[in-house]
């Protein structure tokens, strides 16, 4: 006869007093079973990213490029860098779209991509009820990431996990500070992180950090969550924070949220300068380039351009001669003709701009946008697949394509 002794953890490991015992105990158990036990995250991917319009109207809002990569591909980096084995995106809107890039997604990082569908939008908590039995199957913690979708930082996943665990959270909000707190609502939390209080969109500041919409949760959240549309940050955070269970996490660096084209533009600024700050060499260099500027290798440039501060160029564009670019994002496949000037301006992709234009004052341009030559552009704001032959100057101005040829302006 031949015995298998397993090998058991101290007791005290097992039998801790504290609620984390029973995590413990299930974790051990799971070992000893075999079973492949895999971190997870969950991606709120299911707004309509109207805020983003008109480049939303041709793809969902997670797979605009941001740096010359979907912002979807920024997350699920950062994700797969801590040790995330599986990531869960919760779809509503567009759902082929994100089908076809998860495929893409699970080539390049050799992970998991799993669609949990909306059949109606749920809010930003009602989401993590509909897919509770994909976070919770063969799931490695307790614990797993929540993010928005429309958000750029350095994301210290690794120091925020660590962080949380040390508290034994159930909820950990990574918060940020802003200059301008009037625009979201503020949290307060003690010296140790834990939160106190959420203030909705103060009129008097009295705090200036923010929830960065990263999150970290253990599961005993799902069960807080009705079956309906619920908000997490107005529902949910506010019961776990009564029981002391909520902390906060500040974190440093860079963060934006992008869902807006000037917000864009900025968190584009500041991610080129946090390239510079780290000498990265993606930085474009060469005696045309003023400042920083991150251009893709695709794309074509006349030496007698002047390119920056602060651009960033797509695949596969092509820029005439003396064309100057500031405050500036380009995506794929656009052409700008000779000796335009482009300032504060959001390209989207496949646009042709003609020669001696000048585009500036927050213009956005969807996909596939023709503007002819020598033609002034002040804070337009273009559809996708839109001819333009007259100047634009009063900012705000909103171009649709009502009937064949015919121009319909709306001002906001």
């Amino acid at each position: 006869f031949f015995f298998l002794r397993i090998r058991r953890p101290p007791r005290s490991t097992l039998d801790r007093s504290s609620a984390a015992s029973d995590v413990y105990k299930r974790q051990y158990q799971r070992r000893v079973h075999g079973i492949q036990l895999i971190m997870k995250a969950l991606i709120l991917v299911g707004g309509f990213g109207t805020r983003l319009r008109p480049l939303t109207f041709s793809k969902p809002k997670p797979l605009v490029e941001f740096a010359n990569k979907p912002i979807l591909w920024h997350q699920v980096n950062a994700l797969v860098e801590v040790g995330v084995k599986e990531v869960i995106l919760a779809i509503n809107y567009q759902p082929d779209c994100m089908f076809e890039y998860m495929k893409e997604l699970e080539s390049e990082f050799h992970i998991k991509i799993t669609a949990s569908i909306e059949s109606e939008p749920l809010g930003t908590a009602g989401p993590i009820k509909l897919a509770k039995d994909l976070l919770l199957k063969d799931a490695a913690e307790e614990n797993f990431f929540v993010f928005n979708s429309d958000i750029i930082c350095e994301f210290p996943l690794k120091k925020l996990l660590d962080f949380h665990i040390s508290k034994k959270a159930e909820g950990t909000i990574m918060v940020t500070q802003v200059q301008d707190p009037s625009r979201y609502g503020v949290i307060l939390y003690q010296e140790d992180g834990l939160i106190k209080d959420f203030i909705e969109k103060p009129s008097t500041p009295i705090s200036n950090k923010i929830n960065a919409g990263l999150y970290i949760l253990n599961r005993a959240i799902i069960d807080r969550i009705p079956d309906k549309p619920t908000s997490i940050e107005r529902e949910i955070f506010p019961k776990i924070a009564v029981d002391k269970k909520l902390y906060a996490m500040t974190l440093e660096g860079i963060w934006m949220d992008i869902g807006q084209p000037a917000d864009y533009i900025k968190a584009g600024e500041l991610y080129l300068e946090y390239l510079s700050k780290q000498k990265s060499p993606m930085l474009a260099k060469g005696d045309n380039i003023v400042g920083t500027a991150l251009i893709d290798p695709t794309a074509k440039i006349s030496p007698s351009c002047k390119i920056g501060p602060n651009v960033i160029i797509g695949k596969n564009c092509v820029i005439g001669e003396g064309v100057k670019l500031k405050n500036v994002c380009l995506m794929a496949n656009t052409t700008i003709g000779s000796s335009s000037f482009l300032a504060n301006a959001l390209i989207g992709w496949k646009c042709k701009i003609g020669s001696w234009c000048r585009i500036e004052g927050m213009c956005v341009f969807g996909e596939d946008v023709i503007i002819k030559d020598e033609l002034h552009l002040n804070g337009a704001i273009i559809c996708p697949h839109k001819g333009i032959g007259d100047h634009v100057r009063t900012p705000g101005t909103i171009l649709l394509q009502q009937l064949p040829y015919t121009l319909f302006t709306h001002n906001i």
